[in-house]
């Protein structure tokens, strides 16, 4: 048996368009400089407060980041529905989720930066419900690269981490895996570069969904 954890942004879908657009307003709501779509792009990942505090060169976010944070929330919404964003699969997600989500062998799970009701809207979007049988946002612990998210989720569904696989787009999923020693597998496909998931520690970077079907075995 193996639990299976993916990042959601930047591995199962494409939410930087979406991310980026929001964060792009909310920056110029406090007269903040405009962030480039790269800017947004590293902190993808990262719990919201976090994200727009390191957005800003901070390492820790204050109140101004806080109130960033809950003008942002809302904002979302509003965003996702006059763009009409629909945060895609990525190609190759569909076959492989609906490949292994039905197999008594794996467990599966997800492990995001997004809120509980981002996440919930994803998979609720994408008809993935039944097969996410664990999941730890930003809603229910400290931000990556702490590694409680892996760690909750292997005590919620009795796995150890040594049989714990995260696969993700971030150096932070790679830093997560590896601080609560689980396999980490990166995917090019997302945010981060081969070489920053390599020097993140990845014990491998995958270049499509199929070639995950090797390390979930």
């Amino acid at each position: 048996m193996k639990l299976v954890l993916f990042d959601c942004d930047g591995t199962l879908v494409d939410s930087a368009g979406l991310i980026h657009e929001t964060m792009r307003r909310t920056f110029l709501h406090f007269g903040k400089p405009e962030p480039t779509v790269e800017h947004t792009k590293a902190i993808i990942g990262l719990t919201l407060d976090i994200a727009i505090a390191r957005m800003q060169g901070k390492e820790h976010a204050g109140d101004e980041d806080m109130e960033m944070m809950a003008y942002y929330k809302p904002l979302f919404t509003v965003v996702r529905k006059d763009l009409d964003f629909r945060e895609p699969l990525y190609d190759g997600i569909r076959e492989l989720i609906d490949g292994i989500g039905p197999r008594e062998d794996l467990l599966i799970g997800a492990v995001t930066g997004k809120s509980r009701r981002g996440l919930d809207l994803i998979l609720e979007t994408h008809d993935f419900r039944p097969y996410f049988i664990v999941c730890r946002t930003a809603d229910d612990c400290p931000s990556k690269p702490h590694p409680a998210m892996v760690t909750e989720c292997c005590d919620e569904t009795g796995m150890v981490a040594a049989d714990t696989l995260v696969i993700g787009d971030a150096i932070y999923d790679m830093q997560m895996a590896k601080a609560a020693g689980a396999k980490a597998v990166g995917v090019s496909w997302g945010y981060a570069s081969v070489d920053e998931l390599w020097a993140a520690g990845a014990d491998a970077v995958v270049n499509h969904p199929s070639e995950l079907l090797a390390h979930i075995g």
